[in-house]
C-alpha cells in the first residue's frame, strides 16, 4: 500500500484507540497515540518528557509547541518517509495548523483525515454504559461487556460503580466541548480535500472495512 499519513478523528466514544489498532494490524502503518507520547516521554525523563511533566503536575494542558516536538521526534524514527496514524492529536485547528508546519519542512505531506462518525445517543450510550470495579479498577459495560452477575466485579467480587466523568450530563458536556472545537477542525481539513467520513457505528469489524475503501487511490 506504499507509506500512508493519516490523521483520525472522532469524538469521544467513536471507537478511534480500537479502529486505530486494527488498522496498524491491516496496513501495518505505526499507530501514534499522542498520550503514549506524552507517557513514554515522561517516563524517559527526556529533556521535553520533563518540560510536560511541569505542565501536567499543575494541572495544566501540555502546550501544542511541545506536543508537535514530540510528534517530530517520533516521526524522524521511521525514515524519510514515515507511514504514520495519529490518534488524539490535532484536537484543533492551532494544532492542526502546527501539523501541517511540520510535514511541510520535513516535506511530507499527510493524505488523508479519517473522521469517525456516531449519532450522539449512540455516543452517549456506549460511554454511560461504562461501570468500574470500587476494588480492582476492572472495567465493564453494561450493554457491551456486562459482568456475569449486575453490579458485581467477576475478578474480585466488588461493587461496580458509575464514574462522574461516565454520568450521563458530564458526558454530554464533553460531546459539546469537542463538536466546539472539531468542527472548525473538520473544515480545514475539508477545504484540503483531505477529509473522510466514515459512518463508525456496526460492527468493528465493519467500521474498519468503511475505512480501509475511504484509504484506496482516488481516480
Amino acid at each position: 500500500m506504499g507509506s500512508k499519513r493519516i490523521v483520525l478523528l472522532g469524538p469521544p466514544g467513536a471507537g478511534k484507540g480500537t479502529q486505530a489498532k486494527l488498522m496498524q494490524k491491516q496496513i501495518g502503518t505505526p499507530h501514534i497515540s499522542t498520550g503514549d507520547l506524552l507517557r513514554a516521554a515522561v517516563a524517559s525523563r527526556s529533556e521535553l518528557g520533563r518540560a510536560a511533566q511541569a505542565y501536567m503536575s499543575r494541572g495544566e494542558l501540555v502546550p501544542d509547541s511541545l506536543v508537535v516536538d514530540m510528534i517530530d521526534q517520533r516521526l524522524q524514527q521511521n525514515g524519510a518517509d514515515p507511514s504514520f496514524l495519529l490518534d488524539g492529536f490535532p484536537r484543533n485547528v492551532a494544532q492542526a495548523e502546527a501539523l501541517e508546519n511540520l510535514l511541510s519542512q520535513q516535506g511530507i505531506p499527510l493524505h488523508h483525515v479519517i473522521s469517525l462518525n456516531v449519532p450522539r445517543e449512540e455516543l452517549v450510550r456506549r460511554l454511560s454504559g461504562r461501570r468500574t470495579c470500587r476494588q480492582c479498577g476492572a472495567m465493564y459495560h453494561v450493554t457491551f461487556d456486562p459482568p456475569a452477575t449486575p453490579g458485581v466485579c467477576d475478578r474480585c467480587g466488588g461493587e461496580l460503580y458509575q464514574r462522574d466523568d461516565d454520568r450521563e450530563d458530564t458526558i454530554r458536556a464533553r460531546l459539546v466541548v469537542y463538536d466546539k472545537s472539531t468542527a472548525p477542525l473538520s473544515a480545514f481539513y475539508r477545504e484540503r480535500g483531505l477529509l473522510r467520513d466514515v459512518e463508525g457505528t456496526g460492527t468493528t469489524a465493519e467500521v474498519l472495512q468503511r475505512v480501509l475503501a475511504q484509504l484506496e487511490p482516488r481516480h
